[in-house]
């Protein structure tokens, strides 16, 4: 009887175990599982203006208390990449999906797919066809175009002959940047002629390079340029100086890097047109995360846009969006 009792004991024990081990183990799970998967998709990953964005997403992640997964092509033309990267995140099951498209009909049908699995989207930086998407957070990318083209305007004196030197097709938020910039020029400044309006620099510094450096050998006459992208400003920037032209040719960017900052202490650059990347990035994951706790969030969210010159570079404020900390 003795044996019987103790075998019982042991038995109780054993059992209790069990349960309290399973008990802690489906705790763990549940509390992780509790806390939301955002996935955030750029453009790329190689530019400044993207590592800008990841900075406000993990700070978003901090505060909120979700998990960000980051993943993008590494190319901003790599269209296939970025349907791939979404797909992915489709069918590992995120709670939701932070995407800056690469081009605006294409990323259209993902998205719709996303939202058919019950993933909302919120769509950051550049505009995407069709209304499958809870919220838009973005610059106001005309706007950004009109400031470059009344700088242009002013410096040439309202006369002389220039370049609009495109990003590339499909990306509808340099799109929105030249065409405020062409509607500008044309409606204000009849005798400022465009040489060039209609090539894209394509999506890397090297592509940029090469086209600004054929344009210049072809019409050694141009007295202003406007790039609308990070890469195409710093390629432009690269065959300015090796022509001997940087300083001398009337030039407006869009975007920040350190050598594009270096460029407009320099003179070698007239005025940057800045964004606000990393708000960008943190109110991209904090209204997914709004909108799936079952806050009522806005359609779209305008991040702001300014131009920054050499004379106002050191403002405290034009100097965070020139050199945000990313830390």
């Amino acid at each position: 009887m003795k044996i019987k009792a103790q075998g019982i004991i042991i038995l109780f024990l054993f059992f209790t175990l069990a349960f309290f081990s399973c008990s802690s183990k489906e705790k763990g799970l549940s509390s992780q599982e509790s806390r939301l998967e955002i996935a955030v998709i750029p453009k790329g990953t190689t530019h400044e203006f993207w590592k800008s964005i990841h900075a406000g997403a993990a700070r978003a992640s901090k505060e909120l208390g979700v998990k960000v997964l980051w993943k993008g092509p590494q190319k901003e033309d790599d269209r296939a990449q970025q349907i791939t990267v979404v797909e992915d995140f489709i069918s590992r099951g995120v709670d939701g999906i932070v995407l800056a498209p690469l081009d605006d009909r294409a990323l259209w049908r993902p998205v719709r797919d996303a939202v058919q699995e019950n993933i909302p989207v919120v769509i950051i930086d550049s505009a995407l066809q069709g209304d499958d998407f809870v919220s838009f957070v973005a610059t106001d990318n005309y706007k950004g175009g009109e400031l470059a083209a009344g700088k242009i305007g002013e410096l040439l004196q309202g006369k002389g002959n220039i370049f609009l030197i495109r990003y590339q097709v499909g990306s509808a938020s340099t799109t929105k940047r030249e065409k405020g910039f062409l509607d500008v020029i044309q409606r204000e400044y009849p005798k400022i002629s465009l040489l060039v309006q209609d090539q894209h620099a394509g999506s890397t510094t090297e592509t940029a390079y090469q086209l600004a450096e054929n344009l210049l050998n072809r019409f050694p006459d141009v007295n202003g340029i406007f790039c609308p992208n990070e890469s195409s400003t710093f390629g432009t920037l690269r065959a300015l100086q090796e022509a001997g032209l940087a300083g001398k040719v009337i030039f407006i960017g869009f975007d920040s890097s350190p050598k594009l900052v270096q460029g407009l202490r320099d003179g070698h650059i007239h005025g940057l047109v800045l964004q606000d990347p990393v708000k960008m990035g943190y109110l991209g994951v904090r209204q997914l995360v709004l909108h799936l706790q079952g806050e009522k969030i806005d359609k779209r969210i305008d991040t702001g846009v300014c131009l920054i010159t050499r004379e106002n570079m050191d403002d405290p404020e034009m100097k965070s969006l020139l050199m945000p900390d990313l830390t």
